[in-house]
């Protein structure tokens, strides 16, 4: 059987759900204690109590924001044969999640990322460190079309992932700032031009 959340693990996470609300309005870097307390109708010293510093909180966040991400797309997406069925699957879920969000700031772990990419500190190191993981598992990804033979032996699955990746971003920017959802179509032709004609490594 499941595990029950204990009443101290139920209320994190109630006050995990209102933080991340909060961070794609106003902004990871204006997140405070304060502006979250008011937000969840607890006091200070109660949130203290669960996250202490400012920079710590942003950090539970962001591993808050993350672990959602993955329940909806990665670990989802991965339960599609390898290939190009479990490739296509994993894009259209991070494609929904990042351009697709009617939330205010969307995906708010490209939000942050464009927030603290010249800020020194843990958040940044913790974005840094997601994104490169995440690039890494792309690129695993698409390795594994190429090993099914769905994807020529010599593409260059590195390049393939950034351009994978910036599909993403730009249709992110695209969707939410000029509202015009047409752009998510733009990407899958762009995913399909990708596998059509991948990068391939030099000879």
């Amino acid at each position: 059987m499941p595990r029950t959340a204990s009443k101290g693990e139920a209320t994190r996470e109630a006050i995990l759900d209102a933080a991340i609300d909060l961070a794609r309005e106003v902004g990871l870097s204006a997140l405070t204690i304060g502006a979250l307390a008011e937000r969840a109708g607890m006091s200070k010293s109660g949130l203290f109590a669960h996250f202490g510093a400012k920079e710590e909180l942003q950090l539970a966040v962001l591993r808050a924001a993350q672990s959602r991400f993955d329940d909806e797309v990665s670990r989802i997406a991965f339960q599609a044969p390898r290939g190009l069925p479990r490739l296509r699957e994993l894009f259209e879920r991070w494609l929904g999640w990042a351009a697709a969000q009617r939330q205010p700031g969307g995906c708010l772990m490209i939000a942050a990322a464009s927030e603290f990419d010249d800020r020194p500190g843990p958040v940044r190191d913790f974005l840094a460190s997601q994104q490169q993981g995440w690039l890494l598992g792309l690129g695993r990804t698409v390795q594994f079309a190429v090993e099914t033979g769905e994807l020529p032996a010599d593409t260059d699955t590195e390049q393939f992932a950034f351009e994978l990746f910036g599909l993403i971003l730009s249709t992110h920017h695209h969707v939410r700032l000029l509202s015009d959802s047409r752009f998510v179509a733009r990407a899958r032709q762009g995913l399909e031009r990708l596998i059509s004609a991948p990068p391939r490594q030099p000879s």
